[in-house]
């Protein structure tokens, strides 16, 4: 259909700061696009990359799956940085399930939030000293599940007959 025109490895570093302002913009589209163009002649570009997933997870709930942003995560280097983004993918599939409000959502958005936990307590365990981001995401996720009586996990539905006697 169409061939697309490559960057030069000159303009990455602007290229970066180009998709961060458009992340902030809310405009995560294109982002995605100008990281996708930054990892075409650099693939293993670090920051490309998590802002690339990061660009993703603001998509969710716009046609962008959790699993798209998966995709990424065997890229990103290091343990602590891959339990760290993968715990982030989890915790905003979770947010994108609760603002569509379907049927189930609760369930499938508090197993969710468990697994972005589990993640979290993976990454705090290899953090870099004085990088407490993992813990501040863990308290998070905590503070939404106590928050929110409708997050459990499935078997705990309640029990309300149709009918009365």
């Amino acid at each position: 259909m169409f061939e697309l025109k490559p960057i030069s490895p000159q303009a990455v570093p602007e290229a970066i700061q180009k998709a961060e302002r458009y992340r902030l913009l809310n405009e995560p589209w294109q982002a995605e696009s100008i990281c996708q163009d930054v990892l075409r002649i650099e693939p293993e570009h670090q920051m490309a990359l998590v802002m690339l997933l990061l660009s993703l997870t603001d998509q969710f709930g716009q046609g962008v799956s959790a699993a798209a942003a998966r995709e990424v995560l065997p890229r990103i280097h290091g343990h602590y940085e891959r339990a760290y983004y993968a715990g982030i993918v989890c915790e905003r599939w979770a947010g994108s399930l609760l603002r569509q409000g379907s049927p189930g959502a609760g369930f499938t958005a508090y197993q969710s939030l468990r697994e972005a936990m589990q993640h979290y307590e993976q990454a705090e365990s290899t953090r870099p000293e004085g990088n407490d981001d993992a813990i501040l995401r863990w308290n998070t996720c905590a503070r939404i599940l106590m928050r929110n009586k409708d997050l459990r996990p499935r078997g705990e539905e309640a029990f309300e007959p149709a009918f009365e006697d």
